[in-house]
């Protein structure tokens, strides 16, 4: 199917407008809205790849341009955007992570603006990155500030300040503050695990530092949850409540393959070779998923162990 204007090429009844929808996250929400009868309309700069993944089901535009003035999307989830951990953050690579996300809430808002009828919801990706590199071990909630002029924080703050721009349309706006998504389809899991297996599990730097993390399962959960809970709005933190130390992640992403965490990287070592984006590895934050557990999110893998068990499981 291509993305010609035609309204009879598109879906008539409400729909969820997905842009990322290939990606790791993207993938695995698409699949749970259309298993639960949702009409979804993927946005990819790749059509082609995008229909071969998500199915004659799902409709999909190279162009949010071309999606109808009278089509009747529901909800808004924007998952795009450049991978974050990677390439060096260069002056051009952070330019480029910024407008990856930025330009195309850009796009989703002038969409909103010429539809007939607004969507209801626009759910974002942000991430804990938010909170910079905080001192102390204080649990932080939503309500905790940034830290201007670090880039993970900046480039969170970019990224929900132009989202909370569809607020002026009436959308109400929540932007889901992710920690570590952990699932077998991509994501850090599969190379930690394999890393693990071949007992290459390891302490970063002094290993106290915290990893938030969430079960892909949960991640898009409370994705799912956000949109239909008209209660929700604002920030939410998309972390597990079960928070641990890097040194405790290792060890149990080890035992979870029945293997041990034997080595240790210096925090000099990963500094010299990764710089400022080695704070991703030992630097973390003590995020506390507050707002989601107020709003009566209940995690389906709410404890480490059971998420690295279940994720070890339909790995083998």
């Amino acid at each position: 199917m291509n993305s010609a204007t035609h309204s009879a090429l598109w879906p008539t009844q409400p729909a969820v407008l997905v842009t990322g929808a290939t990606g790791f996250i993207g993938s695995a929400l698409v699949k749970q809205l259309v298993q639960e009868g949702k009409s979804v309309i993927a946005y990819s700069r790749n059509a082609h790849r995008a229909r071969s993944a998500l199915g004659a089901g799902v409709w999909v535009t190279q162009q949010l341009g071309d999606i109808p003035a009278g089509t009747h999307i529901d909800a808004v989830v924007h998952l795009a955007g450049a991978t974050v951990l990677g390439q060096p953050w260069t002056h051009a690579r952070r330019e480029l992570l910024v407008r990856s996300r930025t330009s195309i809430t850009q796009e989703l808002i002038a969409l909103m603006q010429r539809l007939q009828q607004r969507p209801r919801v626009l759910v974002a990706a942000s991430a804990v990155g938010f909170y910079g590199v905080p001192a102390g071990n204080a649990p932080l909630d939503e309500r905790a500030a940034p830290e201007p002029g670090r880039f993970q924080s900046d480039l969170c703050v970019a990224i929900e300040r132009e989202a909370q721009r569809a607020e002026a349309l009436g959308v109400r706006v929540v932007c889901t503050r992710f920690g570590i998504v952990l699932g077998t389809g991509g994501g850090a899991y599969p190379g930690l695990a394999t890393a693990s297996r071949f007992g290459l599990g390891a302490q970063l730097g002094d290993g106290n530092q915290p990893v938030p993390w969430i079960h892909l399962q949960d991640a898009v959960g409370l994705i799912d949850f956000a949109i239909t809970n008209e209660q929700l709005r604002g920030p939410v933190n998309a972390v597990a409540p079960d928070l641990r130390k890097q040194s405790e992640f290792a060890k149990e992403m080890a035992q979870s393959l029945h293997r041990r965490a034997l080595l240790r990287v210096p925090r000099w070592a990963l500094r010299l070779g990764m710089g400022e984006m080695s704070e991703l590895l030992v630097d973390g934050q003590w995020v506390v998923p507050a707002a989601a557990q107020a709003a009566g999110y209940r995690f389906q893998f709410a404890s480490l162990r059971e998420g690295l068990d279940n994720l070890a499981q339909a790995r083998s």
